[in-house]
């Protein structure tokens, strides 16, 4: 089993030195590849200096994490791809559950590790935690992190179970499965496309597993922090897009309507925090979506729509009614 390490950058020469020492160290029997996104600092030249053995591929132009992989992964063979954060610490053995994963469920076409908080080891990472899920309205959440609720990793979660999605942070996906679905959704740029391709992977037939036995160790923020209005937009918006295209569409219809609702509350809730940027995100989110419905309905087509998967209760009502912090409590197996 072939893997390549894929790592994605854009002007972090500095995440390059601080991180890439890790996962040489530590991906024995993995090829390593830089995808640059056309950087304007010095990324490729440290990489050509220190570390010659790298594969680089440069990119012409900063196409965001979805057209920057998809431009990228182009020019790299393997049989299994894992994209990897460049402000992300590998540990110790971290691939060998992986394959272990692939290698006993056949069926298991994404899956992902645990993912720890670099600034606080012992509790789980906003970006994955322990594997994606969503709930009955589209709103994404993990195992070990609901919203802004994050948990301690106190073994809870060291099983090996099929998820919704894997986070974008570091998500091995089958070669031959990226390429059948054309890679990610490149009108997305970036924040939630990981969850569409898992969803459109889901809607053909493929299986996302999280392995727990593997762990890394997130910085998390590095391109845009949860308190960056840009990221309000984007996650906002691409929400609402993968719920247009990967839906049935009586159900998507339905859910859209209501999303748009709590959206507006979403916004007020901004207002009365003062923060009057992230409430003209989600203003702009909801325009740039009603400009795109017709682009992302017309991608509808190539779905099957399956139903299941999704947690038949809403996170919301959940989180902000019930006062649920805890995915054990929220989610019983």
């Amino acid at each position: 089993m072939n893997i390549a390490v894929v790592i994605l950058n854009w002007n972090g020469e500095a995440l390059l030195e601080r991180f890439l020492p890790s996962v040489t160290e530590h991906s024995e029997g993995a090829s390593i590849y830089v995808v640059d996104n056309a950087s304007t600092d010095g990324s490729v030249d440290f990489l050509k200096t220190h570390y010659p053995n790298i594969g680089i591929v440069v990119n012409e132009s900063n196409g965001g994490f979805a057209k920057g992989y998809n431009d990228g992964l182009k020019h790299i063979e393997a049989d299994i791809f894992c994209l990897l954060n460049s402000d992300v610490e590998v540990t110790p053995n971290w691939l060998e559950p992986i394959k272990k994963g692939f290698r006993d469920i056949p069926e298991a076409s994404i899956v992902q590790p645990k993912i720890l908080d670099l600034k606080q080891k012992d509790h789980f990472e906003y970006a994955g935690a322990a594997g994606g899920f969503i709930d009955m309205l589209g709103y994404p959440f993990c195992r070990g992190r609901i919203f802004q609720s994050i948990e301690k990793d106190e073994g809870q979660y060291n099983d090996t179970r099929e998820v919704f999605w894997a986070t974008g942070a570091c998500m091995f996906i089958k070669s031959d499965v990226f390429r059948s679905l054309n890679g990610f959704d490149e009108d997305y740029f970036a924040h939630q496309e990981e969850i569409d391709l898992c969803w459109r992977a889901k809607n053909a037939g493929h299986k996302v597993f999280y392995v727990g036995e593997s762990s890394v160790y997130h910085l998390g923020g590095s391109t845009l922090s949860n308190m960056n209005p840009k990221k309000t937009f984007l996650n906002f918006r691409n929400s609402l897009y993968s719920i247009t295209k990967n839906l049935p569409r009586k159900r998507a219809f339905l859910i859209i309507f209501l999303r748009l609702l709590l959206d507006g509350i979403a916004a007020l809730r901004f207002v009365f925090q003062l923060k009057f940027n992230h409430c003209f995100a989600i203003l702009q989110a909801h325009f740039s979506f009603y400009a795109n419905f017709g682009k992302m309905y017309r991608k509808r087509e190539k779905a099957n729509f399956i139903l299941k998967y999704h947690v038949a209760t809403s996170i919301v009502w959940s989180y902000f009614v019930h006062h649920i912090k805890n995915f054990n409590i929220l989610v019983k197996d």
